[in-house]
């Protein structure tokens, strides 16, 4: 173990454009932890906070996985930097892969190749939870469903497409994560059409089989466990409800409160104990509204969009993560606030227009009046943003600019995060 005083080594932060890059360079910021920030994007919201100590451009993983996990390896071996924070769901898996190479350098507070492989396969999660005695909603390989006269979400099977994930890729390609689509009671899609849908137009991943999951009939409403691990101990835990998400059918975190249920405790702790998890992890469940149980739906093996909650009530992961990485963990505070809640505000503005414009055949559309009074009402029961802090305006202003393509990428862009 590094034995240099604190203030002499750095946490390498590869990260994307949500606010949970922000929330993290704040918090280790002012802690007095010099980051170290990595993207392919110099215009990453993230930069432009003056929380930001340093930044490094590196290539694009959707490019070349090999060139980004070279450029990441030649970051760590910095005699400064101590441990990485993955933020991606590429991050987990070319830090996991490669661990052999990065653990001469930094501290491997991350899960194992094994454990990342699972969560990034659905037919191999959901059997590894099953494993743990916790509930799983229905899940079939696309070809082996029989019955397509019931209310059903066909997903990518795997979390990124990489050539460990399916043979038709090489080792220096990856695409990112890829939308559900909810089908109809009846209908029998085709295929190749919604391999087409899933993938972008230059991917050709024709052996990527989705999955079909049976529709939880509250898809809006999800439960998540957040945990910091050592060897499947968890040594942080918080507790998320998902209020609204970026669209009326769900989708990714809008609006979420803290909030605690014993019964989601020994779920999520259950889990990341029988997975021998170490690092971060965010355990993903939905409430089945007839029998009020939690059905497990994923796990993110990296940081998650909406840790500015948990900060905010008290649950500081990305510090507890370097704590951890420094021999430090009995400093860690473990309580948090209650009913603590934040907004993503784009997320929001992409709810109301979700309302507005889109149709999903399975989930009832709210009326655009009471969607925009619950909005309203609740940034201003609410009022703490992902992005929008009055001593850090700069990832703010930067990502507006970005959305209107001033100074930044073109507006449509995407990273698949």
């Amino acid at each position: 173990m590094d034995q240099r005083d604190e203030s002499d080594r750095s946490i390498l932060l590869p990260v994307n454009d949500s606010g949970s890059s922000v929330s993290c360079v704040r918090s280790l910021s002012k802690q007095g932890v010099h980051t170290v920030v990595v993207s392919e994007h110099p215009d990453r919201p993230v930069f432009a906070s003056r929380y930001c100590d340093e930044m490094l451009t590196v290539p694009s993983p959707y490019d070349d996985l090999i060139a980004y996990k070279d450029a990441l390896l030649s970051a760590a071996k910095r005699p400064d930097v101590h441990t990485i924070i993955p933020h991606r769901e590429m991050d987990s898996y070319v830090l996991s892969k490669y661990q052999s190479e990065f653990e001469e350098h930094v501290v491997p507070l991350w899960p194992s190749f094994e454990n990342v492989q699972t969560v990034h396969d659905g037919l191999r999660m959901a059997d590894a939870a099953r494993e743990a005695g916790i509930e799983v909603p229905e899940t079939w390989s696309f070809e082996d469903v029989a019955d397509w006269d019931r209310e059903l979400i066909i997903k990518p099977r795997y979390s990124i497409l990489t050539s460990d994930y399916v043979s038709s890729l090489s080792p220096h390609d990856c695409e990112g994560k890829m939308e559900p689509i909810y089908v109809p009671p009846g209908t029998e899609p085709d295929l190749k059409t919604i391999q087409a849908t899933m993938h972008k137009s230059d991917c050709q991943a024709p052996d990527h089989i989705p999955i079909v999951q049976e529709l939880v009939r509250d898809t809006r409403t999800e439960y998540g466990f957040r945990g910091l691990c050592e060897d499947g101990t968890s040594v942080l835990t918080c507790q998320k409800c998902q209020i609204r998400g970026t669209s009326y059918a769900g989708g990714a975190s809008a609006f979420r409160k803290t909030m605690h249920d014993s019964r989601l405790e020994e779920l999520g702790r259950r889990l990341l104990e029988h997975l021998g998890w170490d690092g971060l992890a965010s355990v993903q469940f939905l409430q089945d509204p007839d029998s009020g149980e939690y059905k497990f739906t994923e796990i993110n093996p990296r940081v998650w969009a909406s840790i500015e909650m948990d900060v905010l009530a008290g649950a500081d992961f990305p510090y507890a993560h370097w704590l951890v990485a420094t021999d430090n963990a009995d400093r860690i505070e473990p309580e948090y606030e209650l009913g603590t809640g934040n907004h993503l505000l784009i997320g929001e503005l992409q709810y109301l227009w979700s309302v507005l414009r889109d149709e999903y055949p399975l989930i009832e559309r709210p009326r655009f009046r009471s969607a925009l009074w619950a909005v309203l009402s609740s940034c201003y029961d609410q009022p703490h943003f992902d992005f929008v802090h009055l001593d850090d305006p700069g990832p703010f202003v930067r990502g507006v600019l970005n959305q209107l393509s001033i100074g930044g990428r073109p507006t449509g862009e995407t990273a698949g995060e």
